[in-house]
């Protein structure tokens, strides 16, 4: 393969609020092979929002790394974060920068809004391009060598669709995009379900059909809520990588997955992610926007390996774990009205340097929020009655969840007003995140 095209900074990171010290050490391996492989300077990012002796932990891992001339390795807890967002803030002069600041690192989880910061810690850094992995993830052997994902994200994101062409082992992309530049470099992963709700099938595969299903449009007939089901959060399946497969096309969304993307810096710096907390998903919806606007990427097979940790199994992770995928349940409402409103928009998402236009964005998520909720009521009932069905912790969390309802509704629309505030304020973010430069990344 050859080599990435004139020298250029990159940052692959890494969010995590959880102790992953394997993990760390295998996309340092990652950020090391990119820097030697290609033409490339990388910034290994690590956002690190884990308790003093875990992250003291991941200190000692980074610390003991070999030094590799053009890896430059950021470790940052969230006190370094906030002191570099105060600063981007501070410098914007918006109107409510305790609110922007609330949105950008919230108290409970957030995975669009982790990935947030990474993207503004990108832009101070002068990279090009974001490289995401996940915690819970990890990379598949070949002949005993990691596969790397970047060895596909590097090659092809930011140049001319056309030009890209001869990188790839195929192109289904119409010729109309050929002039577009490649904005996505992604694959999906093996092993455990995305999403973990594994034991509701091996309980009652009926249910898990209807619990699943409730993702889809409430207008879908039952035959496409099934085809749904069938494909939902498996990502490639098991079967292990054995050589390489890259495809020059318009990805399908479902195709990828968030533990194993790349962006290139023209859509993140246009648009952010949900910045939702104490939900599942909030971080596909850029995937949705780069195909939908008809910005042409490269879907290859160097699949990651996901599994879960055991924390979601406790008790009290079980019942957080749970909340976030009901509130992602209630989140399709509006995002399925986004989604048609962007398909339909198509190209004219662009504007003449086919860079996405912000602005039509935030009408479709404003558009959003004037629904009817009741169709969300209807997922809450939904889910209410398969959870008594299943009985045991399930059941408990039913009754949890009927002391909630209003609150979680409530929750999924404000949800999307605050997307649309970040959207709106994120030029001024981006920009004030450049001019407050490199040396802010930390303290």
């Amino acid at each position: 393969m050859n080599r990435a095209t004139g020298t250029h900074r990159i940052c692959l990171t890494l969010p995590t609020n959880r102790a992953c010290a394997p993990t760390l050490a295998a996309v340092a391996g990652e950020a090391a092979h990119a820097a030697r492989r290609f033409d490339a300077e990388v910034h290994l990012l690590i956002l690190d929002s884990c308790d003093e002796p875990t992250r003291s932990e991941h200190a000692r891992v980074l610390a003991g790394l070999p030094p590799v001339p053009g890896l430059i390795t950021h470790h940052l807890d969230e006190a370094d974060q906030r002191h570099f967002l105060r600063r981007v803030i501070h410098r914007t002069g918006l109107a409510d920068p305790d609110r922007m600041l609330a949105l950008m690192l919230p108290a409970g989880v957030s995975y669009g809004a982790c990935t947030n910061r990474a993207f503004l810690t990108a832009a101070a850094l002068g990279c090009r391009s974001v490289h995401r992995r996940d915690s819970d993830s990890a990379y598949q052997l070949l002949d005993g060598e990691p596969v790397f994902p970047v060895h596909h994200e590097l090659p092809s994101l930011g140049r001319r669709a056309a030009d890209a062409a001869a990188g790839v082992s195929e192109t289904d992309l119409d010729p109309a995009h050929a002039d577009r530049p490649v904005s996505l470099a992604g694959a999906s992963f093996i092993g455990e379900l995305s999403v973990d709700i594994g034991e509701i099938q091996r309980l009652d595969e009926d249910i898990h059909h209807e619990v699943v299903s409730l993702w889809a449009p409430g207008h879908w007939s039952e035959e496409r809520k099934r085809d749904l089901v069938e494909e939902s959060f498996k990502g490639a399946g098991t079967a292990p990588f054995t050589q390489d497969h890259s495809t020059l096309t318009l990805v399908d969304p479902m195709r990828v997955d968030m533990c194993n993307i790349a962006l290139h810096r023209e859509v993140y710096e246009r648009v952010p992610l949900p910045p939702a907390t104490d939900t599942i998903g909030s971080d596909y919806f850029l995937l949705h926007l780069v195909h939908d606007a008809t910005l042409p990427g490269v879907l290859h097979n160097r699949h990651i390996e996901n599994f879960h940790t055991p924390e979601r199994r406790t008790g009290t992770g079980f019942l957080a774990y749970q909340t976030r995928f009901v509130k992602f349940l209630l989140s399709m409402l509006y995002f399925h009205h986004v989604y048609d409103r962007m398909a339909e928009a198509g190209a004219a998402l662009l504007d003449d340097r086919q860079r996405v236009r912000a602005e039509a964005v935030v009408g479709f998520l404003r558009d959003s929020t004037r629904l009817d909720p009741s169709e969300n009521v209807w997922r809450l009932d939904r889910v209410d009655s398969a959870y008594r069905k299943l009985g045991g912790r399930y059941a408990e969390f039913a009754d949890l969840l009927a002391t909630r309802r209003e609150r979680l509704l409530d929750e999924a629309r404000r949800d999307i007003e605050d997307f649309a505030l970040l959207t709106e304020a994120w030029p001024a973010l981006v920009s004030a995140a450049r001019e407050t430069g490199p040396g802010s990344a930390g303290r």
